[in-house]
């Protein structure tokens, strides 16, 4: 297949993207979920703007802070002698940005359904926090990990934009699938467009489609 290295190279951006997101997705969105902090509303809206920022005006604002002149980028290759900007790496960066709002709005919508009452009645159980938040608020929000862990997944092996602007188009580096239809249209190769469109087509609808049924059949557990 002429572009399986950059269906490889997607799905390898997309799970390595969506692991990171879960670890610092989850505690900023259960700090979100419970906080009374002022600051709450404007971590809101920084966390849902790549929701309404066109990804080329994100992706250009990431490829500067990730550039050498900047102290990130200027410390990334201090630390691993290479550059932070058209590498994976820098996609595995600029997608966290760039996905972070469908893995939080999703468990922090999660968590505020929990409410207080089960923490309460673990605690006085015994339970420390993260004992209680393991086995009372993971196992009621699991609808919610699953709907942020897929969507998180699925939009990342979405990306054009944003990857390209930080990225490129280097292959086996950071040619990804949207990067590799967008050169075959522009080489009017439309079969091999049309080919890897269809793909990604039928991967989204399955995937919403999944997330659908599988929230459908999960009970939802009162305590």
């Amino acid at each position: 297949m002429p572009e399986a290295g950059a269906i490889v190279l997607t799905l390898q951006l997309a799970a390595m993207t969506t692991i990171v997101l879960l670890l610092l997705g989850t505690p900023f969105a259960w700090w979100l979920a419970n906080t009374r902090s002022r600051a709450k509303p404007v971590l809101e809206a920084l966390t849902a703007m790549p929701l309404v920022l066109p990804p080329t005006v994100l992706g250009f604002y990431l490829l500067i802070l990730m550039s050498p002149d900047s102290a990130l980028g200027a410390f990334w290759v201090q630390v691993t002698g290479s550059a932070l900007t058209f590498s994976f790496s820098g996609l595995v960066v600029a997608s966290v940005f760039y996905s972070l709002p469908f893995m939080v709005q999703p468990l922090q919508n999660a968590f505020e359904g929990v409410g207080r009452g089960p923490l309460e009645a673990a605690a006085t159980l015994g339970a420390s926090p993260l004992n209680a938040f393991f086995t009372v608020v993971a196992p009621l929000s699991v609808r919610g990990f699953l709907t942020a862990t897929v969507l998180s997944f699925a939009h990342t092996i979405g990306e054009f934009g944003v990857v390209l602007m930080v990225g490129g188009n280097i292959p086996g580096e950071t040619r990804v699938i949207s990067i590799a239809v967008y050169e075959q249209v522009e080489t009017l190769n439309y079969a091999q467009a049309h080919q890897l469109s269809a793909g990604l087509l039928v991967f989204s609808f399955v995937v919403l489609l999944a997330v659908y049924l599988a929230n459908r059949r999960i009970p939802v557990r009162v305590f």
